[in-house]
């Protein structure tokens, strides 16, 4: 199962974010954004994820805000020309939807 979230996690496009629960949904794990969050502490580093990228889903970041992991995602999303206020970002410009045909050849197996 956490091979397939961290291959989704992959394929988000610098630019774009993704919520816990679409990745769980393109994952094949309908309802289960949390399982996300969890694959993602247990990624190894050598996978090299754009963790960043990922938000919850009202397009906000999950850190609390004073926090550094709030800081670091911000900068990083930002460094790639996502904007986001106060920890908001707008979905309906940055919402990364891949098309069936995308996810499929994706996967291996």
């Amino acid at each position: 199962m956490n091979e397939k979230i961290w291959l989704i996690v992959a394929m988000i496009p610098e630019g774009k974010v993704c919520s816990y629960g679409r990745i769980a949904d393109y994952a094949g794990l309908p309802g289960r954004a949390r399982h996300v969050s969890k694959a993602l502490k247990l990624a190894p580093c050598a996978l090299g994820l754009p963790w960043h990228r990922v938000i919850n889903s009202q397009g906000k970041i999950s850190f609390p805000h004073d926090t550094e992991g709030f800081r670091e995602q911000q900068e990083l999303l930002r460094a790639e020309g996502v904007t986001v206020n106060r920890g908001k970002i707008a979905l309906s410009e940055y919402e990364w939807r891949p098309d069936l045909a995308t996810l499929v050849m994706a996967m291996p197996f």
